[in-house]
């Protein structure tokens, strides 16, 4: 029996392929993280998506909360404030 032969109890393929596998879990872990870290809002995700005031104003007048006149004034005054900000 050889003493120096540690490749056939199975120790020596064991010494090679742990460093591996530590690198591949690491890796791993590293993928996911940055796949949750760059994922967009989802809608069910349970964070309200914040609303644009022209979608606010268009829900508005959809409901009937406002009528034609107040939401073309709305609008334009939205379409003023859009000009400005630029």
């Amino acid at each position: 029996m050889m003493y120096g032969d540690d490749w056939g109890s199975g120790w020596g393929w064991m010494m090679v392929l742990m460093p591996v596998l530590w690198i591949a879990l690491t890796a791993v872990i590293v993928w996911a993280v940055l796949k949750v870290a760059r994922r967009p809002a989802d809608p069910g995700s349970g964070e309200p998506q914040r609303e644009t005031p022209q979608e606010i104003l268009d829900r508005r007048f959809a409901s009937g909360e406002i009528d034609a006149d107040a939401y073309t004034q709305a609008k334009v005054h939205l379409a003023s404030q859009d000009v400005h900000s630029h």
